[in-house]
């Protein structure tokens, strides 16, 4: 059976790669706590203020 988790990250000026890295460490947490064998797909996607600059990331994870 696929499942779907959503992760979410806001994004600030000059700190993004800190960031970045820390949803990437959430996300293999994730995988590690819940035994994840299988991963069908990751997607990244930006949210963005009125102004169209970036403000955070959503990243999803279909998994088995």
């Amino acid at each position: 059976m696929i499942k779907v988790k959503t992760f979410t990250s806001p994004l600030k000026i000059f700190h993004a790669k800190n960031e970045l890295e820390e949803l990437d460490k959430r996300v293999n947490r994730f995988i590690e706590e819940n035994n994840v064998n299988k991963i069908n797909s990751v997607s990244d996607a930006c949210t963005t203020d009125d102004n169209g600059a970036t403000i955070g990331i959503i990243r999803v994870i279909a998994y088995e």
